[in-house]
């Protein structure tokens, strides 16, 4: 472990904090347990089904086809899945995004720097693992992007089960971690796998963008303390903003994080009054966070997980492949030597330090859970190749593959350090009843 210079002072970068941050922090983490759990059922389901004798059925109900053809929004099943229902994860990331730079972890440069530099090296390592695998290959090459994500929902799950003693301060870093990996992700999607915009739905997506922002940063004022009514009428105008914004040709994905950035975070007051009430942030984020970790994300994940293996050499034949063996060296090899490596880098060239009662090896194991990339990961598979091709099933292949790999690992590292804490937390409670 680094040692500080004597001179200069030390930045306790994962020292377990007792503010209502962290209290926040720590129920968002058991309520994304919950929908870890649900999450693999909902996956389990769909590869079982989608390689059963009724798997023709599977991809009926996938690819079923609906919506109006004239708005851009004739999508199958599937599509709905990731273009409607995962806006609303993404809308959560966006809420969790300000969040954590107006009044979270990132809002001090000195708590930030860490989680942020392990976030973009848990991107650049992967990438460029993957690229090497497949430089010959100019498809596979679009998915260079697939192994830089990091599923918040699954990680949790398994950390709640194998560390319920591990220091509150790695949840917390895990998540902050995760909130800047979906940032980058969400600049990805944004930024590489939009080619063709259509201008005219974009302008005109900004004036109910406008509008939902006005309304959502004055809602006392026009709502007072209905709070219900707020969301009420904020939602239908979200759902313009959303429907434009994918006639655009823009991943819809992208509108959820816009409204979420537009949703104020600090709680409004009243005129030379105390704070009335939580924020508008709070409230929807406690109405919406069931509906994405119990349905959305779940249904996504069951549309996007069923890949027809075709049995023993099916799969052996998808392990074959550059893109496969390319993902799983970047999630289960990339992704932890990327967040170890910079964060070592980070807490050498600066004034930064981990605190004293966290190891190394209790870091070895969450850069492990890293390797989970879940969600996204399907998501930019789907957008790096399309729905149903032999490049997205073998990406498919390989996330489902490395995510339990990289599990497992982070088991295999963290389950004994649990017991370790587990023998402190029982010794000092012993002293202190001696």
């Amino acid at each position: 472990m680094p040692k500080p210079a004597p001179a200069r002072a030390v930045l306790n970068l994962f020292s377990p904090s007792r503010s209502a941050e962290s209290s926040r922090l720590a129920e968002i983490l058991r309520k994304e347990t919950v929908g870890g759990g649900i999450l693999v059922v909902a996956a389990l389901i769909a590869v079982i089904w989608a390689n059963s004798p009724i798997a023709d059925a599977y991809f009926a109900v996938r690819d079923f086809t609906f919506g109006p053809e004239s708005l851009h929004l004739d999508l199958s099943v599937g599509q709905w899945a990731s273009d409607g229902l995962l806006a609303i994860f993404f809308f959560l990331v966006g809420l969790e995004l300000k969040r954590e730079f107006v009044a979270g972890e990132l809002r001090e440069f000195s708590k930030a720097v860490v989680p942020v530099a392990a976030a973009v090296g848990g991107v650049i390592v992967p990438a460029l693992i993957y690229t090497a695998f497949n430089l010959v290959d100019p498809e596979g090459l679009r998915g260079w992007a697939i192994p830089t994500a990091t599923d918040i929902a699954f990680a949790v799950a398994v950390l709640a089960i194998v560390g319920s003693k591990l220091p509150s301060a790695l949840r917390i870093f895990l998540l902050t971690l995760a909130v800047v990996d979906d940032l980058i992700a969400i600049a990805i999607i944004a930024f590489v796998y939009t080619t063709d915009i259509d201008l005219p739905p974009l302008l005109f997506a900004l004036i109910p963008l406008a509008l939902y922002t006005f309304l959502a940063q004055r809602y006392r004022r026009f709502f007072g303390t209905k709070q219900a009514a707020a969301w009420l009428i904020l939602l239908p105008i979200g759902v313009v903003v959303w429907a434009l914004i994918h006639a655009s040709g823009i991943h819809a994905t992208v509108a959820g994080v816009l409204l979420g950035f537009a949703i104020p975070v600090i709680r409004s007051q009243a005129s030379g009054g105390p704070e009335a009430g939580p924020g508008l942030s709070e409230v929807f984020e406690h109405r919406f966070r069931p509906i994405s970790t119990g349905i959305a994300v779940p249904v996504f994940a069951f549309f996007a997980a069923g890949v027809a293996i075709g049995g023993w050499d099916g799969f052996t034949t998808a392990l074959a492949s550059p893109v496969t063996y390319g993902i799983i060296a970047a999630l289960v090899l990339g992704k932890p030597i990327g967040i170890l490596a910079t964060t070592w880098l980070t807490t050498r060239l600066t004034r930064a330090t981990i605190d004293r009662s966290i190891h190394w090896i209790d870091l070895t194991g969450v850069a492990l859970l890293g390797g989970i990339g879940f969600t996204v990961s399907l998501l930019v598979a789907e957008l790096s190749f399309g729905l149903g091709s032999v490049h997205d099933d073998d990406a498919k292949v390989a996330i489902l593959v490395a995510s339990v790999l990289a599990a497992v690992l982070a088991v295999v590292v963290l389950r004994p350090r649990n017991r370790h804490y587990k023998k402190l937390e029982a010794e000092s409670d012993a002293e202190t009843d001696g």
